[in-house]
């Protein structure tokens, strides 16, 4: 059974989620609290994370980078904040997908789904020894490991999986729609500008010269493509 632990101190909001998600067949954990919530997480070691930020005794920011420290499990985060880089902050401390308050059921259990769909797919793809080797840069992907000149990286899960998809294509162009259909789900109902967040945040880790070519090269209005270092 899939464990889905939700941390929302609302009762009208955490009650409808967690009685839909029971529906479902989901087996459901509520906390109140940012401390609790975050204990429990970290005890039970959940398939998702159903997050919102304004907590008391800790807020979802914090929990969200408490978490993302020991875990990479999905979060999906709630929030009332509709700036863009309120969402922004929330994909960069390790969030998966944010959504934003007032919200239908029927849109939350979709993006859970989304989520779930995922990481089973990447669990039922990793073969033993799978590594991927372009230049300087080795996927390990039975370790969901990334290494540039055996220096190992902290990625995020969502950057794993596209610079897994892209590194996998190295060579091809991969369109946007292509990698938000394996990336993040056929029913992705989140902002589009997701994906050029999480590219800036592939080309900050990888490339650290300036002065050389991006292992991730743009290509307008199409997708992205991924090169050796050097070329």
């Amino acid at each position: 059974m899939i464990d889905v632990i939700i941390i929302e101190d609302d009762l009208l909001i955490s009650e409808p989620i967690s009685r839909s998600l029971g529906n479902w067949g989901y087996r459901v954990n509520v906390a109140r609290d940012g401390v609790s919530g975050l204990e429990i997480v970290l005890d039970n070691q959940p398939d998702l994370v159903i997050l919102d930020i304004m907590l008391p005794k800790m807020d979802g920011w914090a929990v969200c980078k408490s978490i993302r420290e020991k875990s990479v499990v999905p979060i999906l985060m709630l929030t009332a904040l509709t700036e863009e880089v309120d969402q922004i902050f929330g994909l960069e401390i390790g969030a998966d997908d944010y959504l934003t308050k007032p919200f239908s059921t029927r849109e939350l259990i979709a993006r859970v789904k989304a989520l779930l769909r995922r990481v089973e797919f990447d669990r039922a793809h990793l073969t033993q020894n799978n590594q991927i080797i372009i230049d300087n840069i080795r996927l390990d992907l039975n370790q969901r490991q990334v290494y540039k000149d055996d220096h190992a990286l902290e990625l995020r899960y969502k950057e794993f999986e596209l610079l897994s998809l892209l590194a996998s294509h190295a060579g091809e162009v991969v369109t946007r729609s292509e990698i938000f259909d394996k990336v993040w789900g056929t029913d992705w109902l989140g902002d589009m500008r997701t994906l050029d967040v999480h590219i800036r945040w592939l080309r900050e880790k990888l490339e650290d010269d300036p002065g050389k070519p991006r292992y991730i090269q743009t290509m307008r209005g199409v997708g992205y493509l991924f090169t050796a270092g050097g070329e």
